[in-house]
């Protein structure tokens, strides 16, 4: 299987350390407040990555943490910590809000069909873990204590500019008021934030250096680690995390181990509205809910997400979104064949039913090529409905439909036959339709949409579908 390597900035093979098990971190969400359509794009690409990686007969082990505290609300590590934010906004605690939030994210992963990771860390239960990391990095000199807590010496770490390939001279530059003058570079970020004296936290630990609370990127440090080990195989998140969080982490996580933190980088691109970046303050981060509640079922969101590769600028619009739902009636037309096959009275298809997911297998394993595989799924579908299907490729049929939501994760195999009710209207309406009575056959078609039943009408007779 290969994918563009951040590191690299090229496309590369993937060879685990120890297969046939590949190691994949992903960085989670701060459950501060719902994740919005940008996040989803994010975490469905990496499921593809886990779902491809499993196609090529690797066994991941998948690590996703959840940021429940320390995420401050500046990359400069200043301002109010976003779970703390989140209380103070809905008048409850950090606890209150970091359960609602989680929660409501995981729910969003089971409706969009993403595969569970196989553990899902939070950083609040890994207090210690992060305590005794920062330890580390102390006794070997990357470490310094400021008035507001403790701070990881970037110019201790020689290749701290290379990954992001950050000109750390025009940053230094370029800072006319410096956030936090007692850093000693503008890049130095904290591990451990001393908790204020002049505000409440609900969040606090104690620790060597005083009461307090962990910096946000110590956690994916001292959480990949313990699951995974010194070096992982894939390390993935946004593309935002490049130039600090994931920087951050390569710097403290190397400089105790001596070891690279991951072999392979991968990072999901930007999704734009109207040409915008997704943001809460420009109000447009839809919600996963806003989709569901406009009428699209969560299929037809994670569709759309697959009509875009992880590493391009992606678009959202409702008229994609509706683009899309067309799409996803028309494979689950395709899918529905099952349930509506005939005898063998005409030609079939021009390919191989049973090598429809090998295809699309291969498609995924380079560089997740989804674009491609909807366009190939697209021709497979157009033959299919222009040919019907016949009794003697059901058990074909059958296997690529499971393939494909193996792979793809649309749910093609949960559609379900229509009831006798329904099949009776539409024998009337075959009958409507014989007699010329069109005004009866459009009233039964519009009946049987009112119950989320779509018709298409083909030379071998009409083919249902379910609607969203």
């Amino acid at each position: 299987m290969r994918i563009f390597n951040t590191y690299s900035r090229e496309t590369e093979e993937i060879k685990a350390i120890n297969p046939p098990t590949v190691t994949v971190y992903t960085c989670g969400p701060t459950v501060y407040d719902f994740a919005h359509v940008g996040h989803w794009f994010n975490y469905v690409r990496m499921d593809m990555l886990i779902r491809g990686l499993i196609s090529s007969g690797l066994r991941p082990k998948w690590v996703m943490n959840i940021t429940d505290v320390g995420h401050l609300t500046s990359d400069q590590d200043e301002g109010q910590d976003k779970l703390q934010e989140g209380a103070d906004r809905e008048g409850k605690s950090a606890w209150e809000i970091a359960e609602f939030y989680t929660k409501d994210f995981l729910e969003g992963m089971k409706l969009l069909n993403i595969l569970d990771p196989d553990y899902i860390v939070k950083a609040t239960d890994h207090i210690k873990d992060q305590i005794e990391l920062i330890k580390k990095l102390e006794e070997k000199g990357f470490t310094y204590e400021i008035s507001d807590g403790i701070y990881y010496d970037t110019s201790k770490f020689p290749k701290y500019a290379e990954f992001a390939r950050l000109d750390l001279d025009e940053q230094q530059a370029g800072v006319r008021v410096e956030v936090n003058p007692e850093k000693k570079q503008p890049t130095d970020f904290a591990l451990w934030k001393f908790s204020p004296i002049e505000s409440h936290r609900d969040m606090e630990w104690d620790s060597p250096w005083g009461k307090g609370f962990p910096g946000w990127h110590i956690e994916c440090s001292a959480m990949s680690m313990k699951y995974l080990g010194d070096t992982l195989d894939i390390h993935t998140g946004g593309i935002d995390h490049i130039p600090i969080h994931h920087t951050n982490e390569i710097a403290q996580s190397e400089a105790v181990t001596g070891k690279p933190l991951a072999n392979y980088w991968m990072h999901s691109n930007h999704v734009l509205i109207d040409n915008q970046k997704i943001s809460k303050s420009l109000g447009n981060g839809i919600k996963l809910t806003d989709v569901i509640e406009k009428g699209y079922s969560p299929e037809v969101l994670r569709l759309h997400i697959l009509e875009s590769n992880y590493k391009s600028h992606s678009k959202f619009s409702w008229d994609s979104l509706e683009a899309a739902k067309n799409r996803l009636n028309n494979l689950k037309s395709m899918a529905a064949l099952k349930y509506q096959t005939k005898e063998a009275i005409y030609d079939g298809p021009t390919f191989s039913l049973e090598d429809v997911p090998t295809e699309i297998a291969n498609l995924l394993q380079d560089d997740l090529n989804t674009p491609a595989i909807l366009a190939f799924l697209s021709d497979v579908t157009t033959q299919l409905l222009s040919t019907h299907l016949q009794n003697n490729m059901l058990d074909h049929f059958e296997i690529m439909i499971n393939g494909i939501d193996n792979l793809l994760g649309l749910k093609l195999n949960e559609i379900k036959d229509i009831s006798n009710e329904q099949k009776h209207l539409l024998k009337e309406r075959e009958e409507a339709r014989k007699n010329n009575e069109w005004d009866k056959s459009d009233n039964i078609r519009l009946e049987l949409e009112n119950q989320n039943i779509g018709l298409n009408d083909t030379k071998y007779g009409p083919i249902w579908y379910p609607i969203n």
